[in-house]
């Protein structure tokens, strides 16, 4: 126990977001800033990063936008802005579900399907083998989760792309997720609510972070999933919420980093 303590001291309690990994959504509600995983979905991820940089989601509607106990989200990124635009790239194969280093994904519930964090994304995966090096996860649809939307097919993403309002697990592991909202979850919850609302929302600019001129750039931190302060969080949390604990009951910290 000593040795755990102390290893938890030694780590930073704050990581910098990724500029290379994330993406900056302005929006008439706001910005908000997505960091993205691409231990979760590689090719979601650099498709996201391609056409935020083609210009392909400048000036979308947040065109389906639903605000029920069932399902919350804002579905967006459709060319043409109708359900199943495409760009004028090929569809992708699903990743729904992929091998993690079991060292990576910081867990914070046992049971059936183990839950933890993969840094800031909330993750789900299948009973951990103590022999095994890696664990077959996926992305858990908690409020702030981003993933991608497709067709019938499973292997029918394209554009379109999530955000979560609440969470809805019933997409775990149906749709890929490809990362969360770090700021900005008072814009997506306050996008207008319709299919397709009165008057709609727009992402009027989408850019990955790295790609913003150094003065422009949101320098955010996330609280390290292998701090004592997450610890502490984790528990707080748990003893809160009892038997009903899951990994979407955790709020992850984030911060401007300090100058």
């Amino acid at each position: 126990m000593l040795f755990s303590s102390l290893l938890l001291a030694a780590v930073a309690t704050w990581i910098p977001v990724d500029p290379h990994n994330a993406i900056v959504i302005d929006s008439t509600r706001g910005r908000i800033v997505v960091a993205l995983e691409p231990r979760l979905a590689p090719h979601a991820v650099a498709r996201v990063k391609q056409l935020a940089r083609m210009h392909v989601y400048d000036g979308l509607k947040m065109w389906r936008v639903l605000d029920t106990p069932a399902e919350a989200f804002i579905q967006t990124g459709d060319p043409g802005n109708v359900d199943g635009g495409r760009s004028s790239l090929p569809d992708l194969k699903a990743e729904f579900t992929a091998n993690l280093s079991l060292g990576d994904v910081e867990f914070v519930r046992e049971g059936l399907d183990p839950e933890g964090v993969l840094d800031f994304v909330p993750v789900a995966t299948q009973v951990v083998d103590p022999h095994a090096s890696t664990v077959r996860g996926w992305g858990a649809y908690c409020s702030g989760t981003v993933g991608m939307g497709r067709e019938k097919s499973v292997d029918s993403a394209n554009a379109e792309i999530f955000l979560m309002r609440g969470t809805t697990r019933w997409f775990d592991h149906d749709y890929t997720v490809v990362g969360r909202v770090l700021s900005g979850m008072r814009a997506v919850r306050s996008a207008a609510v319709g299919v397709p609302p009165a008057h709609p929302d727009v992402m009027t600019k989408v850019r990955v972070l790295s790609d913003l001129p150094a003065a422009d750039r949101p320098l955010l931190e996330y609280l390290n999933p292998r701090s004592s302060a997450f610890a502490a969080l984790v528990a707080q949390t748990r003893a809160r919420r009892g038997a009903d604990f899951s990994v979407c009951d955790l709020a992850l910290p984030v911060r401007l980093a300090p100058l």
